[in-house]
C-alpha cells in the first residue's frame, strides 16, 4: 500500500511538472493594450545607441536659463498622459519641460541584448540627453526609481544639476538594506498603503513567465519584447491599485511597460559605483515630496535627507505613491514655490 502510494505521488508530481514545462514554453499574450505615439511625440537618437521617445513643452512667458527634466519609476515604465498634462503645467513659470521614456520602456525602443538594461545605461543616456539640449544645467524631476536615477546622475554630474525634486524616492542605489528599519516619526503620520500583494504574487507564479524571467536573468530572450511587455502591463493592472490612497482612482494603463527592462535593470545595482561618497558636502536644493501612503519605507525617504543635506521633505496628505493622480494640485504647487523661491 505504501509503495503504491509513492507510486501515484511521483507520476502526480511528474504529471504537474510536465504541465508546468509545457505552459512555460508556450508563448501567452496577456491581452493588454499596446501604448501608441501622441501628436507631441518626439525621438532622440542618442550616441549612446538608444532611440528614445519624448515629449516636450517649451516654457512660456519670462524663459528660465534651466530645463526641467523629468525620470519616471519602474525600471521598466513610461511617462503617463495624466504626467505629462500635470508637470507640462510647471512651463506656465517658464521652464522647459522634457518628459522622456527610458530606454526599454513606454514609446522607446527595445534593446536586442538583455544584458544592456543597466542602471549605467540609464545613467549614460541620460547623461546624452543633458549634452544634446547643451544646457548649461538641468533640473531634474526623479518619480520612484526615477529618484535612483537622479541620484546616480548627480553624483557623477554635479556641476549640472541645478536643483532636484524627488517625489516618492525608491531606494538609492545600491540598496543599504539596513536603513529600510528606521520608523517614521509618529509627527509625519504615515500611513500604510493597500496591500496588493497577493494578487501581483499570482501573476509571478505563472509558468510562462517564471520561464521568461528566469531566462531573462541568463542574458536569454525566450519570448519577443511584445510579450514580454504584456505581462508587466497585465501585472500593473493589480500592483497600480495600492500606489494610491483610493484604489478606486486608479488610473487605467496605457500599455507602457517594458518588460525585459524591469526584469533585468534591478540585476545591475550591486555592480553599480555607491554615489553616496560622492555628494558628501553637496550642497544642491531638493525637495522631497512624499504621499502619506507611499508604499516605500520611510527609511529609504530618509536616506536622501542624509545625502542632500540641503533638502527639504513635504508630506502630502491622503495621497499615495502616484501623487499627480490624487493630489495634482498639492504636488504641483509644492514643486512650484520651490521651484520659484530657490530661484
Amino acid at each position: 500500500m505504501k509503495r503504491k502510494t509513492l507510486s501515484i505521488l511521483k507520476w502526480t508530481f511528474l504529471t504537474l511538472l510536465c504541465i508546468f514545462f509545457l505552459k512555460a514554453c508556450i508563448p501567452s499574450k496577456q491581452n493588454t493594450l499596446s501604448i501608441k505615439p501622441r501628436q507631441s511625440t518626439k525621438y532622440w537618437d542618442l550616441k549612446t545607441g538608444s532611440k528614445i521617445a519624448y515629449t516636450f513643452i517649451e516654457g512660456k512667458g519670462n524663459k528660465k536659463p534651466y530645463p526641467i527634466i523629468y525620470l519616471h519609476g519602474g525600471p521598466g515604465g513610461y511617462v503617463h498622459s495624466k504626467v505629462i498634462e500635470v508637470l507640462g503645467q510647471l512651463s506656465k513659470d517658464g521652464f522647459d519641460v522634457y518628459l522622456y521614456d527610458q530606454i526599454g520602456g513606454g514609446l522607446s525602443a527595445r534593446l536586442k541584448n538583455v544584458y544592456e538594461y543597466t542602471a549605467t545605461r540609464h545613467q549614460k543616456d541620460l547623461e546624452a540627453i543633458v549634452a544634446l539640449l547643451k544646457a548649461e544645467k538641468v533640473i531634474l524631476i526623479g518619480q520612484s526609481w526615477g529618484g535612483a536615477l537622479a541620484t546616480l546622475f548627480t553624483a557623477d554630474n554635479p556641476n549640472k544639476v541645478d536643483k532636484i525634486i524627488l517625489t516618492c524616492p525608491g531606494a538609492v542605489k545600491p540598496v543599504n538594506d539596513t536603513v529600510e528599519k528606521l520608523k517614521a516619526p509618529l509627527s509625519l503620520n504615515l500611513k500604510d498603503p493597500i496591500d496588493v500583494n497577493g494578487s501581483v504574487m499570482s501573476f509571478l507564479l505563472k509558468p510562462r513567465f517564471i520561464a521568461i524571467r528566469f531566462w531573462a536573468l541568463l542574458g536569454k530572450k525566450i519570448a519577443s519584447d511584445e510579450e514580454a511587455d504584456s505581462y508587466l502591463n497585465k501585472m500593473a493592472e493589480s500592483f497600480t491599485k495600492g500606489l494610491v490612497y483610493d484604489s478606486s482612482k486608479t488610473l487605467p494603463e496605457e500599455g507602457g511597460g517594458g518588460g525585459y527592462c524591469n526584469i533585468k535593470t534591478p540585476s545591475s545595482y550591486s555592480r553599480i559605483a555607491d554615489p553616496r561618497p560622492k555628494l558628501i558636502n553637496n550642497n544642491i536644493p531638493v525637495l522631497i515630496i512624499k504621499g502619506q501612503y507611499d508604499n516605500i519605507p520611510w527609511g529609504n525617504t530618509n536616506e536622501y535627507k542624509d545625502i542632500f543635506k540641503n533638502s527639504q521633505l513635504k508630506i502630502i496628505e491622503k495621497a499615495g505613491h502616484d501623487i499627480y493622480i490624487e493630489k495634482p494640485d498639492e504636488y504641483l504647487q509644492a514643486m512650484h514655490l520651490f521651484l520659484i523661491k530657490s530661484s
